[in-house]
């Protein structure tokens, strides 16, 4: 996929959406300045007016993902009820089953490449994931599960980011849909 918005800001967008997909796609060690670049539309000489390092870029691409994440969180609390709220959610995870089966979940294989280095990108990208969290948290405590809701939500996230893994090392999106309809039967369990 490239980007094609030529004005100033919309290069910075758009090398922000490219790192975010690049790295997905590759992981950040084979990942490039260059291949952000190429996939951005943006030649690679302009790239360090806007990030001077690779560095930048995951950072830009971990706001990326934050960004999305928001957009996703707004789309969802428009439903009328938590419970329409969480089985949406599933649903989209559900949607993207063939990619998770290529490349995995864009944000728990980027968390797990980063928990690896030392320099503060994986706490970047927590408080990203820490916002879906707190938003699944709100939605069973808005269900009326008071006493568990954070477990509740923690067992929702961790059990999307196992079937992620298992959906990408088998290349079975098909996982991917079983356990959607699984935490679907779940939730609809819960109230």
């Amino acid at each position: 996929m490239t980007y094609s918005d030529g004005n100033r800001g919309g290069k910075r967008e758009r090398l922000a959406a490219a790192a975010a997909q690049v790295l997905h796609e590759q992981g950040m060690e084979k990942t490039t300045i260059a291949d952000i670049a190429r996939a951005a539309d943006v030649p690679v000489g302009n790239v360090y007016y806007y990030f001077k390092t690779k560095d930048q870029l995951v950072e830009a691409a971990i706001d990326a993902h934050a960004q999305t994440l928001a957009a996703m969180i707004s789309t969802l609390d428009e439903l009328p009820t938590p419970q329409d709220r969480l089985k949406a959610l599933l649903a989209g995870w559900a949607e993207q089953r063939e990619l998770t089966a290529r490349y995995g979940c864009p944000t728990g294989s980027l968390a797990s490449e980063l928990d690896k280095r030392d320099d503060g990108l994986d706490q970047t990208l927590a408080k990203a994931m820490r916002v879906l969290l707190d938003w699944a948290e709100q939605q069973f405590l808005a269900l009326g599960r008071a006493a568990d809701a954070r477990e509740l939500a923690v067992a929702l996230i961790a059990s999307y980011q196992g079937i992620s893994l298992l959906t990408n090392t088998f290349r079975d999106p098909e996982l991917m849909t079983s356990e959607a309809r699984r935490l679907s039967r779940w939730i609809d369990s819960l109230t």
